[in-house]
């Protein structure tokens, strides 16, 4: 196998492309977060309601993730990774020319079918196209670009918003995020290792069950099933107390709040680095057990405590995905890579649906008259 060799220029060519598709994707895709008690006012809708313009993206994202697995080994892994980032950035400056909010939420829910070609594909990618040694390392920087493009969504969403209005930010926002992906689809180095093949339903279905019976494997994806409905129901929600008396922040100090993204930034290359040195085993149960210490501390009325325990969710958050998501690609068969990532990200998701959405409910009391 002929793998990109660390420090060479296919490797940088390769982190920055990686880079700039993470931030497209996961700034489009969580850049509503930051407005969702600013949406509840706006149109007098419930925290529930008013979530849902996370939700329907990732719940797009999820039915995407279906789609794209039966098709990622037909398809030229980079062709697919550009059109996903295209059509997702196109959808994003659509967006802004909506004044209803049941249509944004269609094409929320659009851009999430539309950004599922990229994070699936990438987690394959980047498993044909390095040798395992390197993975952990490999696949931190690209968890790192996660994390920079959910705070570059956010923070600059909340800006633009006190500036000028949210619809205008998701303008710029979408404008930048095109402007990215013409250089990800420029710069991205062709695959190696990519053999295009058709694959029949029945073996799709076939590597599915195997996918499912491996323990190992759904044990990660419960895991980031889990952590991730944790994470996102914890950003989604933090804004109704915060931006609510007794604290008043306004939504660019909020936006702001997001600044905390850049812990796992680090976190996710250091214990990608970790877990490619001991066992993978106690890195990620030492992850997880810095996310739940954050959790408690959300709990606490005070406002430094608060956004202290915000921050060291967002650490514990990405190391562990980082771990898990490097982990994925080696327990997966090398038949399997690309069904088993498009999996773990199917019940990454789903968690951010389902659990990131349902916390809305007992947000109601939080939102007041909203």
């Amino acid at each position: 196998m002929n793998t990109i060799e660390l420090g060479s220029s296919e490797h940088r060519r390769t982190s920055i492309s990686m880079l700039l598709g993470s931030i497209v994707t996961f700034a489009v895709l969580y850049s509503p977060q930051s407005l969702i008690s600013l949406f509840s006012k706006q149109y007098h809708i419930s925290p529930a309601t008013a979530g849902a313009s996370v939700s329907l993206a990732t719940i797009g994202l999820a039915i995407g993730l279906i789609i794209v697995s039966t098709i990622s080994d037909r398809v030229d892994r980079k062709l697919l990774m550009s059109l996903s980032l295209l059509t997702t950035s196109v959808l994003a400056i659509l967006s802004a020319f909506t004044h209803q909010f049941t249509l944004f939420l269609i094409i929320r829910f659009l851009i999430g079918l539309s950004v599922a070609g990229f994070p699936s594909i990438a987690m394959a990618f980047l498993n044909e196209e390095f040798h395992p040694k390197a993975i952990g390392r490999v696949i931190g920087i690209y968890v790192a670009g996660t994390s920079i493009g959910g705070l570059v969504g956010r923070v600059v969403i909340g800006v633009l918003t006190d500036l000028f209005n949210w619809q205008i930010a998701l303008m710029i926002l979408g404008m930048i995020s095109l402007l990215f992906s013409l250089v990800f689809w420029y710069k991205l180095p062709s695959s190696r290792n990519f053999t295009p093949r058709r694959t029949s339903l029945l073996q799709w279905e076939r590597g599915l069950k195997h996918n499912i019976s491996q323990r190992n494997l759904l044990s990660l994806f419960l895991t980031a099933f889990l952590l991730m409905g944790v994470y996102i129901m914890i950003l989604n929600y933090i804004g109704y107390p915060l931006t609510s008396k007794p604290y008043n922040l306004s939504q660019t100090v909020f936006g702001f709040l997001f600044v905390v993204n850049l812990l796992g930034t680090c976190s996710s290359v250091w214990f990608g680095k970790l877990a490619d040195r001991y066992s993978r085993q106690h890195v990620i149960a030492l992850a997880i057990g810095i996310l739940l210490i954050g959790v408690l501390l959300t709990l606490s009325s005070v406002l430094f405590l608060k956004i202290a325990g915000v921050a060291i969710v967002a650490f514990g958050f990405f190391a562990s995905h980082s771990v898990a998501s490097g982990w994925v690609g080696i327990a997966a068969g090398r038949e399997s890579k690309a069904q088993a990532s498009s999996l773990y990200l199917l019940f990454y998701y789903g968690g951010s649906s389902l659990i990131g959405w349902s916390g809305g409910y007992s947000s109601i009391s939080l939102a007041g008259t909203a």
